[in-house]
């Protein structure tokens, strides 16, 4: 089979005018048009990434019983097709991926037989496989922490550490402060109960999971009960919980000048809160830079001594900058080429920024005045977050399928991948030259699991 190099089409139905499975042409192109309601999806062996001469795995649901499905990619029926859903209509396709295979996204052509034929496409994300790079230039020193850790901040001559277990109800979570030398935990604590479920059911706690330092204070999110909550950076003891519903699916939590900026996921907003008052403050409203989209927030980054703070969208794919002087938004920047952009990092002085994207991998150096995008790079399976260490300028990035740390200059040259254990999902830097990198989990039987990463450049 081949694989061209077009970027992955967008999931669409095609309608009955496509050709049903087994390849025969309708009789009447418009006539008996099928459905699909269904679920298709692909992922490597465990649910890992894709790679080039691997082997890809897709699970779909919602055909027919036994309805025959030809998979397609660049006009070619994959090997294997047509597959046949079992009674429940489910289907599990293994595809081989040949060797040098470019890394990126493809389309899949679905082709339903039967007696209502239809077609839709799903994306198939080939990602690359880096290896590890120049691991000797950097020492790395772990520890195990709290269970699933989400997010780390520096601050307050400390490190702190959030993690939460499972699905709602959740009832295992915990926030952690740290020596920064040691490494050692020195206080811990559980968050207090959450009110009981829309059904009544138990509400289990007020679990944590984005983080930022405000002085003397510690800011988490409650992403489940779509609030958050202060605690004291001493002894972590809870100086207020904010109400359920405060802030709409909270991710991330960032302080300066006596406000902490609060992103709600998938929402135009950044809500705003006052660190002596502990008040909720006008939120910060975004706007889109293209046409007939909304801007729907993800992470933030802050660049002190520009002054100012820069927001992501998850679906829309740009960037926005809020001075933070005004408290208004600034502008806002397309970033073409960049798919499902969650994660992102700026430059202490605002003149680079750097965007995550999960959807294709990609990291994009982006000129933090004018909003032009100088490069674009893949760095592996699934980057997530970033973060810039402020004494190389150099780029930390958390590849989350891809078990490592990938390194680069300020201009997007690959330094280094650092073997940092399976999951990394979050970094911090401490202003000294360190990042702070938290794993989660891969199973029960991972020794790598929960623990905390600090890398430093020998």
């Amino acid at each position: 089979m081949t694989y061209p190099t077009a970027r992955w089409l967008r999931s669409t139905a095609l309608g009955a005018m496509m050709i049903a499975a087994g390849g025969m042409a309708l009789a009447d192109p418009f006539a008996g048009l099928g459905s699909f309601d269904g679920r298709i999806g692909a992922s490597g062996p465990n649910r890992g990434p894709i790679v080039a001469g691997g082997e890809a795995e897709v699970q779909a649901r919602g055909f027919a019983p036994g309805q025959p499905v030809t998979l397609r990619q660049g006009g070619e029926a994959l090997a294997g097709s047509p597959f046949t859903a079992d009674d429940e209509g489910r289907l599990t396709a293994k595809l081989a991926i040949p060797a040098g295979t470019a890394a990126g996204v493809y389309p899949v052509v679905v082709e339903m037989g039967g007696d209502a034929p239809y077609a839709t496409t799903f994306d198939l994300k080939v990602s690359k496989e880096l290896g590890a790079i120049n691991t000797d230039a950097y020492s790395a020193q772990s520890v195990e922490i709290v269970h699933n850790p989400y997010q780390v901040a520096i601050g307050d001559g400390a490190v702190f550490v959030t993690g939460a277990v499972g699905r709602p109800p959740v009832k295992v979570s915990e926030l952690a402060k740290l020596d920064p030398d040691t490494m050692e935990i020195t206080a811990r604590v559980t968050p207090p109960a959450a009110p009981a479920r829309a059904d009544g059911s138990d509400g289990g706690v007020f679990a944590v999971y984005g983080v930022g330092v405000a002085p003397g204070q510690v800011w988490v999110t409650n992403t489940r009960q779509n609030t958050v909550a202060v605690y004291s950076s001493d002894n972590l003891s809870l100086i207020k919980q904010f109400d359920a519903g405060t802030v709409s699916h909270p991710r991330d939590a960032v302080y300066h000048d006596g406000k902490v900026y609060v992103t709600a996921t998938f929402k135009p907003l950044v809500h705003v809160f006052d660190t002596e008052t502990l008040e909720e403050l006008t939120p910060i409203t975004l706007t889109s830079s293209r046409r007939g989209q909304d801007f729907a927030t993800a992470s933030l980054s802050l660049a002190p001594e520009a002054g100012k703070l820069f927001v992501s969208s998850l679906r829309s794919d740009e960037v926005a900058v809020i001075d933070l002087a005004s408290g208004a938004q600034d502008a806002a920047w397309p970033i073409d080429g960049s798919d499902n952009t969650i994660g992102l990092a700026a430059s202490p002085d605002g003149s680079r920024v750097y965007t995550v994207a999960q959807g294709n991998d990609t990291i994009s150096v982006i000129d933090g005045t004018s909003g032009e995008v100088l490069r674009q790079v893949n760095v592996g399976a699934n980057p997530l977050n970033a973060v810039v260490e402020p004494q190389s300028g150099n780029v930390f990035i958390a590849l989350r399928n891809g078990h490592s740390v990938a390194v680069l200059d300020p201009e997007g040259e690959l330094l280094a991948n650092l073997d940092v254990g399976s999951t990394p999902n979050h970094l911090a830097q401490d202003g000294q030259g360190n990042v702070y990198v938290v794993n989660k989990s891969a199973g029960e039987d991972d020794p790598t699991a929960h623990q905390l990463t600090r890398l430093t450049a020998k």
